[in-house]
């Protein structure tokens, strides 16, 4: 005769040995599935009489679904729908519509999902160079680093948000590429802390608006330390 405490599972369940503290809700949480779910596997289980020792058949986790489009992806510790759509650049209910039966507010460590649409990407395209996205960055520093401007980096990285950027995430910058030699009539400059072309016109005895054309396509206000420039002589 088959006990409570020795049955045998059906194809599609695992069995599991009930221990203290266990509730079908936490079971449930656990392996990724719902209470009905365990009940119907568990005919004339009592869900509010559950006994230490006692075995139960608890459904399985279906393995990935196919993703195409997009790539699967585990769920990890802290993990909810909302930080996962902002890493992957997608909406939350984009995601939901590629994981039917997902539970938003139930999500179960390991298991894994399919993520739609644009991923981070993996190779730059030429012209451009990786990026890592670091705690506090901005789109708006970043341009000031590299010496390129907001309005380059969203054209180098599109579907990515630039309000939504997440420590970790891999962007493509726009290489700026210091010129290799002065035109005739100026010199070579490297900029140091603190300067601007206000006082470097100073210093040398010019005008901002002679530095400005010499140097088409340096942002005046966006100078780097170690950034070339040409100088009117």
């Amino acid at each position: 005769m088959v006990t409570p405490y020795q049955i045998v599972c059906p194809p599609g369940t695992v069995s599991y040995v009930i221990r203290a503290g266990d509730t079908l809700y936490s079971l449930a949480v656990r392996f990724g599935t719902t209470v009905p779910a365990i009940v119907s596997a568990n005919p004339g289980i009592d869900p509010n009489n559950l006994i230490i020792g006692q075995v139960i058949c608890i459904p399985q986790q279906p393995g990935p679904q196919p993703c195409p489009g997009g790539r699967s992806y585990t769920i990890q510790p802290g993990d909810t729908l909302f930080r996962i759509a902002r890493f992957f650049n997608v909406t939350v209910d984009a995601i939901l519509a590629a994981n039917p039966g997902l539970d938003p507010d139930n999500l179960v460590i390991g298991r894994i999902i399919c993520i739609p649409g644009v991923v981070p990407p993996t190779d730059c395209p030429p012209g451009t160079v990786p990026y890592i996205i670091r705690a506090g960055d901005t789109y708006y520093n970043i341009a000031i680093r590299f010496n390129t401007t907001v309005e380059a980096l969203i054209a180098a990285n599109p579907g990515v948000d630039p309000n939504a950027l997440v420590i970790g995430q891999r962007i493509c910058v726009p290489r700026v590429v210091p010129p290799v030699g002065c035109p005739p009539g100026t010199m070579p400059y490297i900029i140091r802390a603190g300067d601007t072309f206000y006082n470097i016109a100073i210093r040398f005895n010019t005008t901002v608006a002679a530095l400005v054309a010499a140097n088409p396509g340096v942002d005046p206000n966006a100078l780097v330390i170690g950034q070339r420039i040409c100088v009117p002589r």
